[in-house]
């Protein structure tokens, strides 16, 4: 018998509404969820280009600009607003959805995904602490002297420490203190303008070719015009928050603030021509003396936001690696009623450590614009790939996504080069991060793959009548009323041969009914949905959850809702079958039983597969327990540990002697 129900059958449709309409409200919150980490860029990217101990070159100022601006136009709008949000998974982005939209087009597309996620993350450290810094430093303008990486450490802490309370309340204030932000950006460029009204000229592609072929230093000063758009793949990661139109609609006003501010702040350059920059960060030396107090706090507000998106994202990342089997399960909450909220306790904090060491390893914002970017051009490169290969696979013809890709890749890797030249000044930093991250991925993957390569399945037809039989044999005292194994077999007829051998070999364990519940995870986000196969009446039922990447894995409380939903229709019985409890309609207990196999000593592996099941084994100790990760009642749950035989040592040959 099967049958196919959906726990929240609105959920995702529901979801997907919400996020499709355009209204004032969605627009301004867009603004503060989208474009923190791209709208932060003009505190930084300037004074990345001009250098502190160049004199100001009105070519390069020029050059620089238009770079800029043509950066903004077919990276960031081209590639990723008018294209890449075309590639979304039921409404999600982010190179993990774009991952299982592909993934049937080859297996090696699974380590495209894995380096851009790794990247991701990698990167990601380091855009806290240089938002806030180049914010914060904004204060020496005022007090010249005033020690700043103590200001810098506190912001970022709270930021970290507010995370495990969600941000629904604070996510309100968001989108208005964009609004602000940007609003500020695009006035404070717009009156630098009216002094020199020759900027303008930095729209023409001709200054930005200029640069590159003229400047014996134009092509690496392209490692410093990256930074203007390097909040374009979270700008696709968060596409599931508010959805396609939104974004592309509010990019239009957040793009004109964006080269309104780096023209005002090119004009202002350009009257300093000849001088040094020095220390001073034309950001704040276009801002009114009246209006500096007010700017500041305007930037750090904003670099605050910019921060809390990374870290969104992060948790989001982590999350979709988890169902990708990319990443050891870790603990997931869920601190708000929000849509999307998440917090990751581990994760949290090794952002948070990483981050202060940033700081105090970098210590200056210019220190860290040395070495930003780097990994994230990986990144880009990634998803280049990963959106030629789904263009390809909507039908778009192939003389039109190889001229896409190629394109794609000449810019991608001429930045990559370009940034090469940050790996010494601190680029090794999130590279080695990256490395770590893509290792940890690699590692468990693999291991799963081995896992499920060596894992033996019975015919779960075959143990019908011995599972009767044993329900049913009084000589054996009665383990549970309801015993419930999670298993990784999909076939309704199919059950690990383990779980088989815990049944009838380690300890008999007799009950009523026994339940075999699969979870799978969908490549859709918001699926709720199951199965049920009534194998023997009233003693043997198997329940297959079909579960979005996105959805909370409450496997208790989604059993004990089947389980309700059976008995009211009257297709299974709990009551407790004693005797003497049997007239009182107390329904029977549940025990679930937990398989935790550990590697054999029994095993003759090769040292690849040696290192990656170690691995595996280390990475799971630290991970949280399976029956954690399901949100099941511990005080209903026995682990059980199995032995995992992966490549049984040849047969031994003993000689008996008498």
């Amino acid at each position: 018998m099967s049958k196919t129900e959906h726990l929240d059958e609105h959920h995702a449709q529901a979801h997907h509404n919400h996020n499709s309409k355009i209204t004032v409200a969605s627009l301004l919150v867009t603004l503060g969820i989208i474009y923190g980490d791209i709208g932060t860029s003009p505190l930084y990217v300037m004074k990345a280009i001009v250098g502190e101990k160049n004199p100001i070159d009105a070519m390069v100022v020029l050059g620089g600009i238009s770079c800029v601006f043509w950066t903004l136009t077919l990276q960031t709008t081209l590639k990723y607003v008018m294209l890449t949000l075309k590639a979304d998974n039921n409404g999600e982005g982010g190179i993990f959805s774009l991952f299982t939209l592909v993934r049937k087009q080859g297996a090696w597309l699974v380590y495209p995904a894995m380096i851009g996620g790794a990247a991701l993350l990698a990167d990601g450290i380091i855009t806290p602490p240089i938002s806030v810094a180049s914010a914060v430093e904004g204060l020496r303008v005022l007090k010249p002297n005033i020690p700043t990486i103590p200001i810098v450490i506190v912001i970022i802490s709270i930021i970290f420490l507010f995370q495990r309370f969600g941000t629904a309340v604070v996510g309100q204030a968001f989108g208005p203190i964009m609004l602000i932000w940007f609003l500020m950006l695009g006035l404070l460029g717009l009156n630098q303008i009216f002094t020199n009204v020759e900027i303008l000229k930095a729209l023409n592609p001709y200054y930005a070719f200029r640069l590159l072929t003229d400047k014996p230093e134009g092509f690496w000063l392209l490692g410093a015009v990256f930074l203007c758009t390097t909040g374009a793949e979270a700008l696709y990661s968060d596409l599931g928050h508010c959805g396609r139109g939104n974004i592309r609609i509010s990019w239009v006003f957040v793009k004109i603030t964006l080269i309104l501010n780096y023209m005002g702040q090119g004009a202002w350059l350009i009257a300093h021509k000849g001088k040094e920059l020095g220390t001073q960060n034309p950001f704040y030396t276009i801002m009114p003396e009246w209006f500096l107090v007010i700017g500041i706090f305007i930037a750090t507000l904003a670099a605050i936001i910019a921060s809390q998106a990374l870290i969104t994202g992060s948790f989001t990342l982590i999350s979709e690696a988890i169902r990708l089997n990319f990443w050891p399960k870790v603990n997931l909450n869920y601190p708000s009623n929000q849509k999307g909220q998440l917090y990751v306790p581990s994760v949290n904090w090794l952002l948070w450590a990483g981050c202060i060491g940033i700081v105090l390893y970098f210590q200056e914002s210019s220190n860290m614009e040395a070495a930003y970017g780097l990994a994230i051009t990986l990144a880009m490169l990634m998803t280049t790939i990963l959106l030629g290969y789904y263009l390809h696979m909507k039908g778009t013809p192939i003389w039109v996504v190889i001229p896409f890709v190629g394109l794609y890749f000449t810019i991608e890797l001429s930045f990559l080069v370009a940034n090469l030249t940050k790996f010494f000044h601190g680029g090794f930093v999130t590279l080695i991060i990256g490395a770590v991250i893509m290792f940890i991925m690699i590692i468990w993957y693999k291991a799963s793959k081995i896992r499920a390569k060596l894992t033996d399945y019975d015919k779960l037809s075959d143990y019908l009548e011995p599972l009767k039989s044993l329900s049913n044999d009084n000589s054996v005292p009665r383990y549970a009323t309801n015993l419930v194994y999670l298993t990784s077999a999909d076939d309704a007829d199919e059950i690990e041969t383990k779980t088989i051998y815990s049944i009838f070999q380690k300890q008999p364990k007799r009950a009523d009914i026994y339940w075999f519940v699969h979870v799978k995870n969908t490549d859709e986000p918001y699926t709720m949905e199951y199965q049920v196969d009534i194998l023997a009446k009233e003693d043997v039922i198997k329940v297959r959850f079909n579960l979005g990447f996105r959805v909370e894995q409450r496997m208790d409380l989604f059993f004990r809702t089947v389980v309700n939903e059976l008995v009211k229709q009257g297709e299974v019985d709990i009551t407790n079958r004693y005797n003497s409890l049997k007239a009182l309609s107390i329904a029977g207990d549940f025990r679930f039983v937990v398989l935790k196999r550990f590697l054999s000593n029994e095993n003759e592996l090769s040292w690849t597969d040696r290192l990656i099941m170690d691995g595996y084994f280390v990475l799971k100790n630290l991970a949280t327990s399976e029956e954690d990760w399901f949100g099941l009642d511990p005080s209903s749950v026995v682990v059980e540990k199995v032995p995992m035989l992966i490549r049984p040592s040849e047969e031994i040959k003993l000689k008996r002697v008498y």
